[in-house]
């Protein structure tokens, strides 16, 4: 904040970014390369693995992985590549006792090591000890499965400095939820106007009046970033003015919290200590889908969470989707010219320092020098 401020005051506001960054493909491009190949990105909970054999497919971009629980119990992430002649592995997810290539049979292990290949006997020099499934990174952060297929990226508790310990102060439960939900949602726009959109709330009293009067308290609204996190806390909206029961002797369960993880996650406890996610994949340039994860100790069913899901859903979702795609088309319009944030050097809900922290992460995962 500070340094935002101090740049403010010695060359003037902060510009929003040039319609470019949303609109040429040639950007996206640049960025399944150097932003989310080389970024920590949210692959499943837990607790879809809870067994030896159970794995879980997805990807990153166009780059296929899969996780699967080893004989050990540790959880694995191994590329959906056959390492014969490249046919993916698996698809979806599901448990089995070793990977087999349902293209000429190469029979894998669950840590990644081939275990036969059929007519490997008649293969001079053939030796499966050298042959093994290539291995990507992978980290935990509250029972949620992060991986990086970079190598060499910084670990999470550098990234994300102090997000885990707050989460979990937060809501001590933690360790017990378990999915009980999950609502894709397609957005045509740049998956950074979602991003952006989702990380201020300069917008939430004139565009989301339920989730401003009923559920938060838009006056105490600050998001404060760390590292590539930014961290959003307010106080829950009054008690004659909630739209849900709060019910739980969490300390904190008057109180919204969120981290944003950079560039695709982030975790929200809403009021009432219920946890919800927001994930974006991208599409393409102009299309991003954003899948909300609703939590529950247990992943046992909830009234509660499921009127909050409905609620947010037929609000907050809907609303944003109007602001978004609208975003989208004022930028391919032609006619667009970057004003300048609106940046409180105190912070607060008036505030767009989120925005531009954003802009610092993008220009430093790509340069200020964009495809001409």
């Amino acid at each position: 904040m500070a340094a935002i401020a101090e740049a403010q005051a010695a060359k003037g506001p902060v510009m929003a970014l040039d319609a470019r960054w949303y609109t040429d493909p040639r950007v996206f491009e640049l960025e399944k390369t150097q932003i989310f190949a080389r970024t920590w990105q949210f692959a499943c909970h837990q607790s879809r693995l809870g067994k030896a054999g159970d794995f879980f497919s997805f990807k990153i971009g166009q780059t296929g992985l899969f996780l699967v629980r080893d004989r050990a119990g540790d959880i694995r992430c191994f590329h959906n590549v056959c390492r014969h002649r490249a046919h993916e592995l698996v698809e979806g997810s599901g448990s089995r006792p070793f990977i087999v290539c349902p293209y000429h049979g190469w029979r894998y292990d669950l840590d990644g090591s081939l275990k036969s290949a059929p007519g490997e006997d008649r293969v001079p020099g053939f030796d499966r000890s050298c042959i093994r499934l290539r291995e990507v990174r992978i980290e935990m952060f509250c029972g949620f499965v992060f991986v990086n297929l970079d190598d060499d990226a910084e670990p999470m508790a550098a990234w994300y400095p102090g997000a885990e310990e707050e989460m979990r102060a937060f809501l001590p439960g933690v360790d017990t939820l378990r999915p009980v939900a999950e609502i894709p949602v397609v957005e045509a726009c740049n998956w950074k106007v979602s991003v952006e959109n989702y990380s201020e709330c300069y917008h939430c009293k004139l565009r989301h009046p339920t989730f401003a009067s009923g559920v938060i308290d838009p006056e105490s609204y600050d998001v404060s970033p760390q590292g590539h996190c930014l961290r959003h806390t307010t106080r829950s909206a009054q008690s004659e003015k909630m739209t849900y029961a709060i019910d739980t002797p969490n300390p904190h369960a008057r109180e919204y919290s969120s981290w944003f993880l950079w560039p695709t996650i982030s975790f929200q406890v809403y009021p009432g200590s219920v946890l919800n996610t927001y994930l974006w994949r991208a599409t393409d340039h102009r299309q991003v889908t954003v899948t909300r994860g609703w939590y529950t100790p247990e992943g046992v069913a909830s009234e509660q969470v499921d009127l909050l899901a409905q609620q947010d859903l037929e609000t907050t979702v809907a609303e944003d989707i109007l602001i978004v795609e609208s975003v989208q088309r004022g930028l391919e319009s032609g006619s667009y010219e970057p004003g300048p944030l609106v940046i409180d050097p105190e912070g607060g809900v008036m505030s767009e320092h989120s925005i531009a922290a954003i802009y610092g992460w993008l220009q430093e995962a790509l340069g200020e020098d964009l495809p001409s």
